[in-house]
């Protein structure tokens, strides 16, 4: 990926997760939020080039000085091994090992699918809402997410259901020329039906109609069904990454 297409992707990130405030320091985004989302409170730099040598105390500074835990959320790369040196040595540890995967919305919409596609809102309903809370989820950190999902713009809310029931659920935003994929869920009873596939084949439409033709999501590394799942649909990854927070954080 070029530099342009990750400065846009991370902002796209940020515009999902919908963060109570953003500041910037040169070359990164500063998102501030109370809650649990960690993209939502982690600073992340806007390209892969190396960072500026003051840029870590720099940064810390600016979270202090607001009142919150600095974090940031540093790709798994070359670039940023002396940052994350710099970072161990101020009491930083590293968390979350997760991957930004991506791919095309039209390989996406080649994935063969069986069933009728699934409804798109602009509001999550009270189904949507049992689905994303359901099991498995901390209910602090679904509220949290429930909550900065709820606040941002260009978000829709995907659902199948069948005999009125909801039995998959995930969040669509769309911005800065990316469809990005968020809070997938299906019922435990339900998985292996392809139901995410459909989800994602609905997403994939919408993002279409509106003339974009990339998607990206973020996976934890250690989650093997859904790497599984987002290998078959044709995601691969684009980068690693992964928070460092101070060890009392």
């Amino acid at each position: 990926m070029g530099p342009a297409d990750v400065e846009t992707l991370e902002r796209a990130t940020l515009q999902a997760v919908a963060p109570q405030a953003v500041e910037t320091w040169p070359g990164w985004l500063l998102p501030m939020d109370a809650g649990t989302v960690g993209r939502a409170h982690s600073a992340v730099p806007l390209s892969h080039a190396v960072p500026a040598a003051e840029a870590a105390s720099a940064i810390v500074a600016r979270y202090e000085a607001r009142g919150f835990a600095p974090v940031f959320r540093l790709p798994d790369l070359a670039a940023f091994e002396g940052m994350q040196r710099e970072l161990q040595g101020k009491g930083f540890q590293r968390h979350q090992p997760t991957l930004t995967q991506t791919t095309q919305v039209e390989r996406l919409l080649a994935v063969p699918t069986a069933g009728p596609p699934g409804e798109l809102a602009t509001r999550p309903d009270a189904a949507w809402m049992a689905m994303f809370l359901g099991e498995g989820l901390d209910p602090v950190d679904g509220a949290s997410r429930s909550r900065a999902l709820g606040r941002a713009s260009g978000t829709l809310f995907a659902s199948l259901r069948e005999d009125g029931q909801t039995l998959a659920c995930g969040a669509a935003s769309f911005g800065h020329g990316w469809l990005g994929v968020h809070g997938m869920r299906t019922a435990a009873a339900q998985r292996g039906r392809g139901l995410a596939g459909r989800l994602l084949h609905t997403m994939a439409l919408e993002a279409r109609r509106r003339g974009i033709d990339r998607v990206f999501l973020q996976v934890d590394a250690s989650n093997q069904p859904a790497l599984a799942l987002y290998r078959r649909l044709g995601f691969a990854t684009a980068w690693p990454y992964a928070y460092w927070r101070r060890g009392d954080a």
